[in-house]
């Protein structure tokens, strides 16, 4: 074995990213992905450009490694019949169409389970299978509360720079679909799995979402700030942005050392994190006028020999030339007979001593494996 899911095959109807990532960490981890698409266009995602890797859009490339493309008309019957040859034969089935909408075709759970009971059919939505609402990211930051909270105030809903709901939504159907796999292995039961956009991002506002329901609290914008926690924000140095992450006394206590301001830790104001919370405004302003006397870089040399928590403000590319400094291999390159030379990617970052993760062939072309 060199991959832990070796031998299991995946008939991936996703399309777009929360569907197309679950399935590309699966395929990493030695799954047969084999991704359906339509004749012409492909995934949708195939023409979201620039930036462009030759003909191929880096969206695309980004979620889409170690799969196999099919192109299958599924409104032509020989396109229906292979999509559900290919389903009867699979281990998952991963699908992010309107609810209904593969029921209609004989490719839903109920159908697919008659002909292949051990089936682990996992569907994602927007909204949840009774609801026939589209989901897209930037939609559902909107509506699930998270652009509420992001942004420099409450005039300024700002969305995170990422499709970061599509991210974890995909996380959770990749979770989902392990655990339905074990389940399978002890009872030789398959089963259907759901999730959705909505309710992942409730899940991962985690502190945001318990404010409310626990505690009857409705968060706002704070800019970089945390609602709980002081310092923890952006601070000016003599160059550039500093973040601090202090996340306990002690931290803030060798904080007030390295800045030579020992008596802040002493001082009833700042003493503990709930008063530093309850000060903020003060100790923020103390804050900024110590770390204006040196740079980000300088500061973060002492700091963290000290255990505070803090850094620059990086780009992309510093954060992924820090990966490389500090031995995480951030970057694979994946041979392509196809292309004039190897894709450049993002590592999977789930390191096994066993069964690591493998990078064996390239994104895709629409179509080239049926």
């Amino acid at each position: 074995m060199t991959g832990a899911l070796d031998g299991l095959v995946i008939a991936d109807f996703g399309r777009v990213l929360a569907g197309p990532y679950a399935t590309m960490l699966l395929a990493d981890l030695g799954a047969e992905v084999i991704k359906v698409e339509r004749p012409g266009t492909g995934d949708d995602t195939r023409s979201w450009g620039p930036p462009w890797v030759g003909e191929d859009s880096s969206y695309f490339l980004s979620v889409n490694r170690n799969k196999e493309s099919v192109a299958l008309d599924l409104a032509d019957p020989a396109g229906l019949a292979a999509a559900r040859e290919l389903t009867d034969r699979a281990d998952v089935v991963v699908e992010n169409f309107l609810p209904g909408t593969l029921d209609r075709l004989g490719l839903g759970y109920d159908a697919v389970a008659q002909r292949n009971p051990d089936i682990v059919y996992c569907s994602v939505t927007g909204f949840g299978g009774n609801n026939q609402l589209p989901g897209y990211d930037l939609l559902i930051q909107a509506v699930g509360g998270l652009m509420s909270i992001t942004g420099p105030d409450a005039d300024t809903p700002t969305k995170v720079g990422v499709a970061m709901v599509d991210v974890i939504t995909g996380l959770h159907a990749a979770v989902g679909i392990l655990a339905a796999l074990r389940h399978r292995d002890v009872t030789g039961q398959g089963q259907r799995i759901e999730v959705n956009l909505l309710s992942s991002l409730l899940s991962a506002l985690v502190n945001q979402s318990s404010a409310y329901v626990a505690a009857g609290v409705v968060p706002h914008a704070m800019g970089n700030r945390h609602p709980s926690i002081t310092p923890y924000e952006v601070f000016s140095t003599a160059d550039r942005p500093l973040v601090l992450a202090v996340g306990n006394d002690r931290q803030f206590a060798a904080l007030a050392d390295v800045l030579g301001q020992p008596d802040l830790a002493a001082d009833e104001r700042f003493s503990t994190n709930k008063a530093r919370v309850a000060h903020r405004e003060d100790l923020v302003g103390l804050l900024n006028e110590a770390l204006s006397h040196d740079t980000a870089d300088a500061w973060f040399t002492v700091l963290t020999k000290r255990g505070v928590p803090c850094g620059p403000l990086n780009d992309v590319a510093d954060a992924i030339a820090l990966a490389e400094r500090l031995g995480l291999a951030p970057v694979v390159e994946i041979d392509d007979p196809r292309r004039d030379g190897p894709i450049t990617q993002i590592a999977n970052p789930i390191r096994m001593s066993a069964t690591p993760p493998t990078y064996r062939t390239a994104p895709p072309r629409l179509g080239e494996d049926g």
